[in-house]
């Protein structure tokens, strides 16, 4: 492409930006609020287009010229200061500050319009940008138009380290994004050369000063198969799954597949641009602590997703979120987006808690069945979490007999969880809380598992293990601290896409049980080593089943998504709030549990407590005691029962709801219940939705 013809197009703009520009100068408009010093922000935007339509584009992510120019002109009235990559890794290193709401622009997949409609922005306002390059998009669609396959894509293949990675490789080639020679897939499109940068343009902008070039990977930019039933998920965090051998890629292949993705990626920037690239971006936002330390052995120190962790602070800059811009927005609704992370609105939980077990069948068209209708249920509820059962127990004993991901330590009923929890978050939006035990875990070895079980000491001096209808792992026996972390971080390399972990009913421990660490051997939990004094005091109980549940959650962060926001929630005994001297029954207390969990799932079922008092003066002593702890009603979730297990039947839908009503009335902030089930619509739907929704019209709503 003549860059010196595509220049001519510049000077209609540059008229508009002056005007802009001058305009700027006189503005006296005060700043709504500061980025605090030291931190910044980093705005993610796409295509640059003349015409956009707001809200209803084909293309979500699309800004138009004439917006993201009044945006540009905003910054500088209101005294936001964009910075260089080169600027954030400088005060990272102590060697100058940023300067005060300090902002970084960004834009993602190498679009030819970076080059018409941004450059010439930039070159306007003396603004920096970073700009992430896609390199198979580019040198397919500027390579040869007659075959698919590039000879970069073909060095690709041949350049791999092992034979194992190779064939992977060949057989992951190809692309959904690159289906016809010479053009990608993009936003419903085929694009050809004429929508994507040359690497003269880039070569130009970079010569400029004011656009630094990351890594957006060679092939990471795409869905893989992630399960048996055929979900694509984000390539750079899932492990492959082969339904030739029924297998998923070992982590070894999927550490190789990814270092080298970025390696050959880096080389073909470094090569085509003289300049290495310091930063990966990655595609749809999807990174893990794993691959992030991946990229950092590569060179590429920095790394940018997006979601939640959207202010940034220059003394932590490997991992980086990005707000996300879309829908052509104002500059106003851009301010509102980031004053929203600084000052978040009051945060309302909404839960179900479903069992997988209902889901799960042998045959797997009534799997699909009970699937859907689950889907259709909680979409239609319109509330955002689920807490997703893990774990089988067929039987309701309340032991893990089983899991429903892949996993080292015990059989797998169904590869189920991956499935239905990418169905629920992509299909009705809700967040999803794998609900696991923390100690409740049938071991396939029953000689390891009594010599590994909560044990009690006898009158005679003698450890037996105790006999209860639970079934419980030792928290003070390294091996079973060992298994109950794998089976945790099995779980996260299995979906990476997690929000949270709900640590279940079970992780208690008795009076008179505790006695294996009292025995050779024994050690506590956590990684910071304490001194086990028996007998064990409740306290002492409460605080080493919270150091095992950080253990085991800890374990599965290197494979989460962090672009998420990641929370753990911890099941909590309602009699421990209303009577705190069970503590030494259950080893749990409310104030320990609001200061070490996101959220504290408290049981407000007042059947299962067995309480003599009416349920809802029950209720409204229990709402009263949490309100007493700092954050308490903040951080607790009251979670209802929706059947009454003692006799066996459901809790009408009058009772339920004015529960629900009773305890919004008094204070509480977030509701869940349990059990729901959607099969058979119990709780019936249209009276739990109006009291339990967070729709904001519910009783227009109708039923699925």
């Amino acid at each position: 492409m003549n860059l010196s013809r595509r220049g001519a197009s510049f000077f209609p703009l540059l008229f508009l930006l002056a005007f802009l520009v001058a305009r700027a100068a006189n503005a006296s408009d005060p700043i709504h609020f500061t980025i605090p010093p030291g931190h910044f922000v980093t705005l993610n935007f796409h295509d640059v287009r003349k015409n956009v339509v707001p809200v209803a584009d084909h293309d979500p992510y699309a800004i138009s010229t004439q917006r993201l120019a009044k945006f540009f002109d905003w910054m500088k009235t209101h005294d936001w200061h964009p910075v260089s990559l080169g600027q954030i890794i400088a005060a990272h290193k102590g060697r100058k500050s940023l300067p005060p709401n300090a902002v970084l622009l960004s834009f993602d997949d190498g679009l030819e319009s970076v080059y018409s409609k941004l450059f010439p922005l930039l070159q306007a306002f003396d603004y920096p940008a970073l700009v992430a390059v896609e390199t198979r998009w580019i040198e397919h669609v500027h390579g040869s138009s007659k075959h698919k396959t590039s000879r970069m894509e073909k060095a690709y293949i041949r350049g791999a380290p092992t034979t194992a990675l190779k064939k992977e490789l060949k057989r992951e080639n190809k692309s959904p994004n690159i289906r016809k020679p010479g053009k990608v897939f993009y936003e419903g499109q085929e694009l050809g050369g004429g929508s994507f940068l040359t690497w003269a343009q880039i070569r130009a902008m970079q010569r400029s000063g004011l656009v630094a070039i990351a890594v957006h990977t060679q092939n990471l930019h795409h869905g893989v198969l992630a399960n048996p039933q055929g979900n694509k998920e984000p390539a750079a965090i899932t492990r492959i799954y082969n339904p030739a051998t029924r297998t998923y890629e070992s982590n070894t292949l999927f550490r190789q597949r990814i270092r080298y993705d970025l390696k050959f990626s880096k080389h073909i920037i470094t090569e085509r641009t003289g300049r290495v690239p310091r930063a990966v971006v990655w595609p749809y936002g999807a990174l893990t602590p794993e691959v992030t330390r991946i990229a950092h052995s590569v060179g590429l120190a920095l790394s940018f997703g997006l979601g939640d962790r959207h202010i940034s602070s220059v003394k932590h800059i490997g991992s980086l979120g990005r707000f996300l811009i879309s829908e052509d927005p104002k500059p106003e609704a851009i301010e509102a987006q980031v004053r929203r992370a600084l000052h978040p609105p009051k945060r309302v939980k909404r839960a179900v808690q479903v069992d997988m077990d209902d889901i799960y069948s042998p045959d797997p068209k009534q799997v699909n069945k009970n699937l859907g209708a689950l889907l259709d249920r909680i979409k239609a509820m319109h509330i955002n979490t689920v807490y997703l059962q893990a774990f089988a127990d067929p039987d309701g004993d309340g032991t893990a007999n089983a899991l429903y991901f892949p996993n080292s330590y015990l059989p797998m009923r169904a590869d189920l969880f991956n499935r239905v929890a990418w169905q629920l978050s992509t299909r009705a939006g809700v967040k999803i809380y794998a609900w696991l035990p923390l100690l409740a875990f049938k071991l396939p070895n029953a000689a390891q598992e009594r010599a590994l079980s909560v044990a009690r000491r006898n009158k005679n001096g003698t450890i037996t293990p105790v006999k209860t209808q639970v079934r419980r792992l030792s928290p003070f026996r390294p091996k079973a601290q060992h298994i109950i972390r794998g089976i945790y971080a099995d779980l996260a390399r299995n979906y990476s896409a997690l929000h949270g972990v709900l640590i279940g009913d079970d992780a208690t421990l008795h009076a008179h049980e505790g006695a294996r660490a009292c025995t050779p051997g024994a050690r506590w939990p956590g990684p910071r080593q304490q001194s086990l004094n028996c007998p064990l005091q409740p306290r002492t109980k409460t605080n080493a089943l919270i150091a095992l549940d950080h253990a085991a959650t800890g374990a599965m962060h290197p494979y989460l998504n962090s672009s998420n926001h990641f929370g753990v929630t911890r099941n909590l005994f309602a009699r421990v709030v209303t009577h705190p001297m069970a503590e030494g029954r259950f080893a749990q207390a409310l104030g320990p549990f609001l200061k070490n969990y996101g959220h504290v799932a408290l049981m407000a079922m007042p059947y299962l407590d067995d309480t003599q008092q009416a349920p809802k003066a029950w209720l409204r002593q229990l709402v009263k005691d949490v309100a007493a702890k700092p954050q308490g009603l903040k951080k607790t979730v009251f979670e209802l029962q929706t059947r009454n297990w003692a006799r066996n039947r459901w809790i009408p839908a009058s009772t339920l709801t004015g529960w629900m009503h009773e305890l919004i009335g008094l204070g509480a902030v977030n509701l869940a219940y349990y059990p729901d089930d959607f099969l058979s619509n119990r709780p019936p739907f249209k009276p739990i939705f109006q009291a339990f929704s967070l729709n904001q019209f519910p009783h227009l709503q109708s039923e699925p």
